[in-house]
């Protein structure tokens, strides 16, 4: 198994480079979304509407933050399972975007939108959350606050680790 450090965005050249297993150490912007964030961004597509941030140039977290600590940057931030996606990827994919990160598998459609559109998912340990909430570098609320953990919020983070699932 090879480490990587990489810094995000990744092109779909970068991508390439990869091999199922590497391990890679993420630094960059992550953007969280769970379920109804995904719902809200494939109906902003389908209306023809503006998405909040470039799919293209984004990487997103399958995670929803636990409340921050006073004094804290970041709670915990454990992945959840990536199969509750599966119904929005294909057209989130369709639409530029190269990097998801959750836990679990993805269905046979999922993982081949992912190798057409050059993309990839990569996986990150369950159980771990208050390990992964230490290579947040900063943390706020992005879009849809009303929504809660499941609002989209945008991380910096530094060395992340996650595993390459699917290329």
């Amino acid at each position: 198994m090879r480490i990587i450090k990489i810094e995000l965005p990744l092109k779909s050249e970068e991508i390439k480079m990869f091999t199922i297993r590497d391990k890679l150490l993420i630094s960059g912007v992550l953007y969280t979304a769970r379920d109804q964030a995904h719902l809200r961004l494939t109906q902003l597509i389908k209306e023809g509407k503006p998405l909040p941030f470039n799919l293209a140039d984004s990487a997103l977290f399958y995670c929803g933050p636990a409340p921050t600590p006073p004094g804290k940057v970041c709670s915990a931030i454990g992945p959840t399972t990536s199969a509750r996606m599966d119904k929005y990827t294909p057209l989130l994919l369709e639409n530029g975007l190269k990097v998801m990160i959750g836990k679990g598998e993805r269905s046979k459609e999922v993982t081949n939108a992912i190798r057409k559109h050059r993309a990839i998912y990569l996986i990150c340990v369950g159980g771990i959350s208050a390990l992964l909430s230490q290579t947040v570098v900063s943390c706020e609320t992005f879009c849809w606050k009303e929504l809660g953990a499941e609002a989209i919020y945008r991380m910096e983070v530094k060395d992340f680790p996650c595993y390459v699932a699917i290329i």
